[in-house]
Formats: C-alpha cells, structure tokens, sequence
C-alpha cells in the first residue's frame, strides 16, 4: 500500500510537476498564508488571526507575467510547539527537498533562533532565499532590524505588506532574479547528440513492468524530444531489431534501448552505431552525472558484508520480476559473488539507515522526480564519500557494456 500520509502526497505530487517551487516559510501569524494570496491573486489559503492555521503544505499553480508558471507553497509555522507541532515542522523542514526559492517571512522586527535555523537549512542546501518583512503596514521594519537580518542573513530586508501591497512588482522581480535558471529552463534530452533528419531506433520490451495500453515516461520523453529536434524515431520490440535493420538497411544514428535488454541490444546493434539506454539519457538529463561516472566501478569492489542502497523515484505495483527489487540485487550478487545486503526506498521515503552504512547507492533514471528533488537526494552520499551510481549505467557496467553505453555523452 502507497503512503497517504500528507508529506508523502506532497513529494509525491511535486514530482510529477516540474514548475519551479517557492516555498513560503516563517512563524506563525506572520502572514505567510496572506503573501500566498497576494501573489496568487486569490485566496488559496486560509488566513485567520489565529496562530497556526496553516498545518500541512498547500500549494498553488501561479503564472508570473513574462517568466511562466511556478508553484506557491504554503507552510505550517517554523515555530508551532507540542508534539503535534513538531510534526508538523518536520513536515515544512521536508519540504526544502523540492523548494527552488524560499522566501522567509518575517514581522514585528523579529528575528530569532527559528529564522536562524532556517537560514542554516537554506545554505546546506543549496537555496536561494529572499527575506521579506511583512505586516509593514502595521509596523515598518526598523533601520536596527535591517542590520541584524543582513548580519544575521546576508541578505538586504524586503519590506512588503499584503493588504497594501506595498512593493509588490519589486518584489516579483525580485523573485524572477532569484530563481536559479536551471530550475526552468529545462536542457534538451537528446539534442546536442542528434541532428535533423537523423534516425533513432528506440527499443522498448514490452514486459510485466510496462503499463497497460502505455509506454513508460522516459521512452515518451526521447521520443517528443527526437520529433523536436526533427528527427526521425522508431520505435520497436527487442525481438525486431535485426529484422528491421537487415529489412530496411537503414543505419541509424542512435539507439536506445531499455536497460534490462541491454545485453539482447548490444548484439543486435552493430557497434559503430552508438548506443545507450533511457535510463543513462536521463542520468546525463537529470542526474549527477560526473559523480555516476566516478561511483559505477565501485561495483566490482563490493565485497561481503557490504550494503547497497537502491533508490526508486516512484512508488508502483511491483512486479515479481521488479527491475529495483530483484534484478539488480540478483546481477550485482552474481556478477560480484559475493553477500551483499540490500535495502529499496520508495518514491521519497526516508533512508532507513544512516548513509554511511552503505557501500553504494543505485539511482533509478528519475523520471517521476524534478532535477532538484533527484540532486538533493543523492548530495548526502555525495557529501558522504559514499559512491553513487545509476541503473542503466549499473547493469551497462555488469553486462561488459558500459563503455559504449556511456559513449554518446562524453564529449
């Protein structure tokens, strides 16, 4: 059974919405819920004089004129108390693993251990932030509060104010000029290796894990990407590849293949053709790429005792022959001889184990996460010393295959 809880719905959800992510984070009564309003131009949240309306995330599509579509996210106060209230800060500190900018909400010219602890958060991981004063209809931010908050931040206080408005196009330029490029300008899976006119064979088994009457994500995404760079895909069967090359004579400029027939692929692709697999596409698309590389041959010095930690991006029915579950544990036990002991998480679950306890982490391809969410998660293990490696890339690596599959995206 999925996890219902509401955080697992929430990262469930963002993953399956690349818009950039601004969570909204601050005390109780600060008027986070109002500012949400605010710059949605709706009443997306509930706003109330009592402290700690806002208890689970809440989000909201919002366009901002002449950048595009973000996500607003609503969050319980970084200073609710009890054992419930603890709760739910941990649901708002989880919700930094999807955030693209957060803005720290502030009033009454105070600042204190909360907003420092959150600061904290924002630099370990790698987020922007933006420092704004709200309530300034109320009372301004004083000349004294200013310095402290650029002490305390290093960043210069935005004075703003729901129910005024005050600065309020200032202050979405200012969030345009905040959000890091790479969190909407999405590169090209395929582009910079394919030219117009070029053909790529796709090679996609249609197995126990592959949804009923669809294709998996990652093979729509080569192929919308194939058809934007004008170029020409076909897609096949593993079992109809060396008919339809002896048949047509056609040579294509790629293929890509699943990676669990990578071995079947290998043979049937004649090895002047560069070949890779969707998962090693979107390892290069989305993942850490230069850390795979570096982390792949950890494989072959695994030995006894040692724990490997496979990461899948989606929670899904699993099959009795689960790529995560079963088939990389049985190759890597075989093609390694030796014991090794595995652990799977789902979706965006919580590492049962401390990091460090693992020998390897195995990354699935991604589809289902956003670049940011995906990088997050493995950033513990880079941080760690501990290597890091994909699937398509892991079973290239137990298949003898590897160089070639890697080959079309070093340059």
């Amino acid at each position: 059974m999925q996890d219902q809880s509401p955080e697992a719905i929430f990262n469930m959800s963002k993953g399956k919405d690349s818009k950039p992510h601004i969570g909204i984070y601050g005390r109780r009564n600060n008027g986070k819920s109002s500012l949400i309003n605010c710059l949605a131009g709706q009443d997306i949240a509930i706003v109330s004089d009592h402290a700690g309306t806002t208890t689970d995330p809440v989000k909201k599509s919002f366009e901002i004129t002449d950048f595009g579509p973000v996500i607003l996210v609503d969050t319980g106060g970084i200073d609710d108390n009890g054992d419930l209230g603890k709760k739910r800060v941990e649901r708002t500190i989880r919700t930094l693993d999807t955030i693209d900018l957060a803005l720290l909400v502030v009033a009454d010219n105070t600042w204190g251990k909360y907003e420092d602890d959150f600061i904290i958060r924002f630099h370990e991981q790698d987020i922007p932030f933006i420092v704004i004063h709200n309530k300034s209809d109320v009372l301004q931010p004083s000349a004294q509060f200013k310095e402290e908050v650029k002490k305390k931040s290093g960043k210069v206080l935005f004075e703003f104010s729901a129910v005024d408005k005050r600065n309020y196009e200032e202050l979405i330029n200012l969030i345009k000029n905040t959000i890091p490029e790479q969190s909407y300008k999405v590169p090209a899976l395929l582009g910079d290796i394919i030219s117009h006119g070029d053909i790529v064979v796709l090679i996609t088994p249609i197995d126990t894990e592959a949804p009923a009457g669809r294709m998996i994500l990652p093979q729509v995404q080569a192929i919308r990407d194939i058809l934007d760079n004008d170029a020409v895909a076909v897609v096949l069967k593993e079992n109809e590849v060396d008919s339809f090359l002896r048949k047509t004579g056609i040579k294509p400029a790629l293929a890509i293949t699943d990676s669990q027939v990578f071995a079947k692929a290998n043979a049937s692709i004649p090895p002047e053709i560069p070949l890779t697999s969707f998962s090693i596409m979107l390892a290069r698309f989305k993942g850490d790429f230069d850390n795979y590389l570096k982390g792949t041959p950890k494989i072959s010095e695994l030995k006894d005792g040692d724990r490997v930690l496979i990461l899948e991006s989606c929670t899904h029915h699993i099959a009795c022959d689960d790529i995560g579950r079963e088939k990389i544990p049985r190759w890597i036990t075989g093609f390694t001889g030796k014991k090794i002991e595995f652990d799977v998480v789902a979706g965006l679950d919580t590492v049962p184990r401390p990091i460090t306890d693992y020998a390897l982490l195995i990354q699935c391809g991604g589809c289902m996460i956003t670049r940011k969410q995906l990088h997050n998660r493995l950033q513990l293990a880079v941080k760690a010393g501990v290597s890091i490696t994909n699937y398509g890339m892991a079973i290239a690596w137990m298949h003898g295959i590897y160089k070639r599959a890697i080959a079309p995206f070093i340059k």
